[in-house]
Parts: C-alpha cells; sequence; structure tokens
C-alpha cells in the first residue's frame, strides 16, 4: 500500500468503533494501535530469539532482563525495546474470545519503556476495556493485523507522513489546532536547509552532533533532520532530543524514536517552560515550532521565579514577554543551551538554532518592553543571521503569516553584524484540495530557490541585507509647555472654598487685587497670589495650591508657558550632559540646551502639558537632535526633548527598543489605475447590469 492508502485504511477501521466513539475521539484508539502494529513488525524477525532467551532468565538472578533482550531483539545491537510476550498480532486474532486479556498481556510483554508509552501516555488499558465491552475489539485487533508496518515496506519517513496525516484528520474532526502537534513537512524540510546546510562541519566522517526540539510534537522534525543528514553524510550521526507536553504526540515521538533503533535519542515528557528535562545540557542544533500566542498565565509563578532569582544565568535572562504569548520564551529556553563558540577550539563549536513564529515576535512590544528587550539582547549579541517571511495558509490551523527564524552564536564572518531578510511570501503552488487552513505548499525547487538565497547573501528584490543597528531605535518623550488662562470666577470661588473654606479670606484678598480679568500669563498672576498669601500670613497646603490652579484656569494655546524652574544658568551635570551630545550631535550648545528644555539662555525650564505629550522612534543610526530639529522643530517651536527617560544600559536619552517590521521592508508602492480605465470598466459593468435586468423583467 501507498502512504495515501494505509492512511485512509487506518481511517477506514475508525468507523468500526462509531457508537463507542464519536469520531473526536478516534484518536484514543487508532493512534496507539498504529503504533503497538509498528513496533509488532519491527521485532517479527527476532522475536523466536527473544523468546528463547526469556525462558532461560526468566525466574533467575538477574532481575533487569531489559538490556539483554532489547540486545538480542536488535541482531546484537540494543535497539532500546523488545517484547518478550508469546503472543503477537497473528495469534491474537486467532483467540477472539479471550482478546482483551491477551492483548493485555500482548502489551506488559514489552520492555519498560514501552510499556509506559502505552499504559501511561496513551492511556490505552481503559480503551481497551471500553471497546471489550462494545464488541469492538477483535474487529479492530484483526484489520490492524491485516496492515503491514514492517519498516522494509513502510520506511520511516513514511510512516511519519502517516502519522502526520492521522493526526491532522484526527483533529480537524475535533476541530482542535493539529499545528500543535506537527508542522508541515515541506516547511520542516525548508528550515532543516536553513539550518544545516551553511554547516560543512557535519559533512566530516563519523562526526556526531546532538539536537533539541523543546515542543517536538510527534517529532517530525527531529525525523526530517535526522534524514537530512543521512542523505547527505551517511558517516554522521544526529542525537535527536526532543520533549512535548501532549502525552499522545509525546508517545508517538519516544515509539518513533525507538523503531528507528537510535538508543542514544532522548524524548521526554514534561512542560517545557517549567519542567526543563535537559538542565544543564548543550546542543548543537535547534528546530523548533512552538504554539503561536501561547497564554502562560499558569505557568508565570515559576518563569517569573526563574527569571528573578538566576537572572542571565538561568533561561530568561533578557526579559519576560507578555504573558498573553509565550512564544519567546521557548527561543530563550534553547539559546540557553547553546555551546559556547570560540574560532579553531573542537571543544566550543557552537550552536544553530531554527524557529518558526507568527509576526507578533517581530514587532509586538514598544521600546522597554520585554519583548523589544528579547529582540535588543539576540540582535545586539549579533546572533540573528536570517528571518525568513513563509507565505500564507501554510499551517493545518492557521491563515496567517509566519516566520523562519535562524539564529547562531556563530554566524560566518560575513555575516557579522548583518541581518539577512527574505521575503518568500510569493514563493508558492495552490493545493488540489485544502487541509483545514493548509491551502498552500512550497514546492521542491521553491525550497532550493529559498536556501540557496539564504547561502548567497546578496541582496535581490526578495531579499535584503541590514545592519544590526537598523532595527534599532530609540523613543523618546516630546513636551510642550503648559498654558493657563487665569481668571477668578464666581462658580470657581465656590467650588474652591467648598473643599477649602479655611481659605475664605484670602480669596476674597485675591479677588479683590485681580477682581474677575482674564490673564494670560499665570507665571506673573501666581506671583502676586504669593504676594498676598505672604502679607495675610495664609497658610494652605500644596494640595490646595494646585487645587487652586486646577479651578481658576484652563488651558489656552494662546497664552505665556507656566515656568516651571528658574536658574542662574545650566548645573554642572547639565552642562556635561549638553556638552556629550554636542560631539554626538555637532549642534551648537545654545541650541541644544533649548531641544533639551532650557529656554530663554538656558535659565528658564517650562512645565510640561501631559495634553499635548508625543512620541518619537528614531534610528539608532542618527543622532536624535538631528531627527528633532528636521521632524519635530519647524512644526512645533516649543517643543523639547525630555531627559528623564533616559536607557539605564547605555546612559542615551530615551529607551532603546528593536523592531523587525517586514512590510516596510519589502513594501512596493503600486500606482493606481488611471481613472479613464476605472471609468471604461465601471461603464463595463454597468451595461452587463443593464442586461442582465432586462432578462430578468422580459
Amino acid at each position: 500500500m501507498t502512504q495515501t492508502e494505509l492512511s485512509s485504511f487506518i481511517w477506514s477501521v475508525a468507523d468500526l468503533i462509531r457508537g463507542p466513539y464519536r469520531p473526536p475521539q478516534y484518536e484514543r484508539v487508532m493512534l496507539p494501535m498504529t503504533v503497538l502494529r509498528r513496533f509488532d513488525c519491527v521485532l517479527e524477525a527476532s522475536k523466536p530469539a527473544v523468546l528463547k532467551r526469556f525462558k532461560h532468565l526468566e525466574g533467575g538472578k538477574v532481575k533487569n532482563v531489559d538490556p539483554i533482550l532489547n540486545q538480542i531483539a536488535g541482531g546484537g545491537t540494543d535497539i532500546g525495546f523488545h517484547n518478550h510476550s508469546e503472543l503477537d498480532f497473528q495469534r491474537l486474532k486467532g483467540e477472539p474470545d479471550a482478546i482483551a486479556l491477551n492483548l493485555m498481556h500482548y502489551i506488559k510483554g514489552f520492555s519498560a519503556n514501552v510499556r509506559d508509552i502505552f499504559l501511561e501516555y496513551f492511556e490505552f488499558q481503559a480503551e481497551i476495556e471500553k471497546l471489550d465491552q462494545a464488541n469492538r475489539l477483535y474487529l479492530v485487533v484483526s484489520k490492524f493485523a491485516d496492515i503491514d508496518l514492517h519498516p522494509e515496506s513502510v520506511d520511516n519517513i513514511q510512516m511519519g507522513l502517516i502519522f502526520e496525516e492521522l493526526i491532522r484528520r484526527f483533529n480537524e474532526a475535533a476541530n482542535e489546532t493539529a499545528g500543535d502537534h506537527f508542522t508541515p513537512r515541506e516547511v520542516v524540510r525548508l528550515m532543516v536547509n536553513l539550518l544545516l546546510e551553511p554547516d560543512s562541519d557535519i559533512f566530516r566522517q563519523r562526526i556526531i552532533k546532538t539536537m533539541l526540539d523543546p515542543t517536538c510534537g510527534t517529532g517530525g522534525m527531529l525525523a526530517v533532520s535526522q534524514n537530512w543528514i543521512h542523505e547527505h553524510n551517511a558517516g554522521a550521526t544526529l542525537v535527536a532530543h526532543g520533549q512535548d507536553y501532549n502525552p499522545r504526540a509525546y508517545a508517538i515521538a519516544a515509539s518513533d524514536m525507538l523503531i528507528k533503533g537510535h538508543q542514544h535519542n532522548k524524548i521526554e515528557f514534561g512542560n517545557t517552560l517549567t519542567q526543563d528535562k535537559f538542565l544543564g545540557q548543550r546542543f548543537d542544533y535547534f528546530l523548533a515550532n512552538p504554539p503561536f500566542g501561547v497564554n502562560w498565565e499558569t505557568d508565570r509563578k515559576a518563569i517569573a521565579e526563574e527569571y528573578k532569582k538566576l537572572g542571565y544565568d538561568g533561561r530568561f535572562g533578557p526579559g519576560l514577554p507578555r504573558v498573553s504569548d509565550g512564544a519567546l520564551l521557548f527561543l530563550l529556553h534553547m539559546m540557553s543551551k547553546f555551546q559556547a563558540y570560540e574560532p579553531g577550539d573542537e571543544n566550543k563549536t557552537g550552536s544553530r538554532l531554527g524557529i518558526v513564529f507568527n509576526g507578533s515576535p517581530l514587532f509586538t512590544g514598544g521600546a522597554g518592553s520585554g519583548e523589544s528587550e528579547i529582540r535588543r539582547w539576540i540582535i545586539e549579541k549579533d546572533m540573528l543571521e536570517a528571518i525568513v517571511a513563509l507565505p500564507e495558509s501554510m499551517f493545518y490551523n492557521t491563515g496567517i503569516g509566519t516566520y523562519v527564524w535562524i539564529v547562531s552564536n556563530r554566524k560566518e564572518k560575513h555575516r557579522t553584524g548583518k541581518v539577512q531578510l527574505i521575503d518568500a511570501r510569493q514563493r508558492w503552488a495552490p493545493m488540489r484540495r485544502s487541509l483545514g487552513e493548509k491551502r498552500r505548499y512550497i514546492t521542491d525547487d521553491q525550497i532550493e530557490s529559498i536556501s540557496k538565497e539564504h547561502g548567497a547573501f546578496k541582496a535581490t528584490d526578495t531579499c535584503q541585507i541590514f545592519d544590526n543597528t537598523d532595527f534599532g531605535y530609540r523613543r523618546i518623550t516630546v513636551e510642550r509647555p503648559l498654558r493657563l488662562r487665569f481668571q477668578m470666577t464666581n462658580e470657581g470661588k465656590e467650588k474652591f472654598l467648598d473643599q477649602c473654606p479655611a481659605l475664605l479670606d484670602l480669596i476674597q484678598v485675591v479677588e479683590r487685587e485681580l477682581r474677575q480679568d482674564q490673564y494670560d500669563d499665570w507665571n506673573e498672576v501666581w506671583t502676586r497670589v504669593l504676594k498676598i498669601a505672604k502679607e495675610e500670613e495664609a497658610e494652605w497646603a500644596a494640595k490646595q495650591k494646585a487645587f487652586f490652579r486646577d479651578v481658576f484656569t484652563e488651558r489656552d494655546a494662546e497664552c505665556s508657558p507656566v515656568i516651571v524652574k528658574r536658574a542662574a544658568g545650566l548645573s554642572a551635570t547639565v552642562r556635561e550632559f549638553i556638552s556629550h551630545r554636542v560631539a554626538v550631535a555637532d549642534i551648537p550648545k545654545a541650541e541644544l540646551a533649548r531641544i533639551y528644555g532650557y529656554f530663554d539662555g538656558s535659565v528658564i525650564q517650562y512645565e510640561a502639558d501631559s495634553q499635548l505629550r508625543d512620541f518619537e522612534n528614531i534610528p539608532l543610526k542618527e543622532p536624535i537632535e538631528r531627527f528633532f530639529m528636521r521632524e519635530v522643530r519647524p512644526y512645533v517651536a516649543d517643543a523639547w526633548i525630555s531627559d528623564e527617560a533616559t536607557d539605564e544600559k547605555d546612559g542615551g536619552v530615551g529607551k532603546v527598543g528593536y523592531e523587525i517590521n517586514f512590510n516596510r521592508y519589502f513594501y512596493r508602492y503600486e500606482p493606481p489605475r488611471p481613472l479613464s480605465q476605472i471609468d471604461s470598466d465601471l461603464a463595463t459593468v454597468e451595461k452587463r447590469v443593464i442586461e442582465l435586468l432586462g432578462k430578468v423583467t422580459e
């Protein structure tokens, strides 16, 4: 049978359990039965030898017989599992009356690791009992006994594709997110190409490399990577490690690795963000497709504690993203396991990483946010090598755009200080039949084209090369002065005295002095009010003074700005700051002082109006002051830059942020069609509508 025929056959077997199970529940039976039959076929040839040895060891001094029997099952090589039950699928088929008892006996005859997969993670004992009570168990077992899943008939790649198709169908029936379990194979192949092709080290004979996928699902990425290495260098070995939190996905991945006979491969079960099963280990390569937009609220306490306690000695030192999207946490988790890198040192060979994200990690979060700080750390450490924008509608559970990030702490020399962006959004082919949200795929030729473009590292219409700093900016606060118009009014007096009745005498004197005239200069008014208060020996608190201004003033753009501070000149600290900025921006000191809010010969500072406050993002490559003089000063002459919000990491003005906006870099302006052409098209449509209406009314 072909892969498609096998998938369809297994799916047809699922119809036998309709009734006791609804379609969304089929996977509880079909996935473990498929895995169990695969194990049965793999062990078929060595079964007699295993049984013979088991009978000899049974009841003897050796308590743990698994390693010995695993060696025999592999024909002299420890393949990591065996089955010492006298039963197999053909014998199970021959005893319909004892099918449930025999099937459990058969499963318990496996080595401990396989027993755990079926009984703990597939939780298959409960399904066996349910099927037996519904009188469906024998039908299912006998159908699977007729399927040949031996590796000589169905190789590991085909088996992986069968699992992928079954999982997609089951999750589609349940209206769940199939993408939580696997990534489309062509996307994986592209990621593997981008990750491994530039690395000549893997082509050395007898080289051993390690790879980790912390969200491995059914193990598809690890399987494709191992196949890629074997195809390009049969003498190389890729030891795969994975972790996943979905029990059935973990069970499939763990089973797949056992069946392949790679005894050093290791798949672990658990929540990657809170249960690091590979604590302290380092790996050469990483691949992952973490859940898009995963909420990590339930894990917040453990993650925040690790971040606070360990900082950069832990996994999340650069920062924590917002709780609504924890995708970047998986990236930090992997980067914390990078090998150290030192050119020429065989013990410090560095690491490479490939991960697929949606658009959120590219630009979500402003300067100073967790997401921006993570991007900043990766880029300033010169570890972001490339990002490839994929077509939309590529994944089974979402039609949104996705991006492959390539991250490495051992970038090639010509890539140092650079980031490559590749726009592959138009490289796709339509699928004959949609699979969930997946309506497009990338052909082998397109995968090759994208890979070559990555390797060429040259600017084209669909590839651009940037300096690291091109993605950085400073977010500055632009202030404008508060301007107030003052007037004593009866309404204002009533409101003020209702809150401050003890100041009645002061208010009456102020009113006699200022009457109910309008004043355009609050500074003059306040000087006179303070003088009156002193003469009247009035005692009023700071809150009462602020309330006085709130009650008797209104904002007015035509009034004089409110002065908050007068001084004889700039302080030593400010003079030093201005001198430094002069060297950076090449602007006279007097103008720089005004840019930072020191007016009238550097002796007056105005109070900022919070309602007029604005923000500007200024590229790191451009001095802030030059940008301000070009983009702000011509339009708001009284504006200045607040120097309070400074970045503690480098003492500069404003907060540093990093974002990567693909649309900005690859935007192509398309002028609108001429009006004459639009009018002609409208006339044609109008004529056609009239013709159709005429036929209706005839």
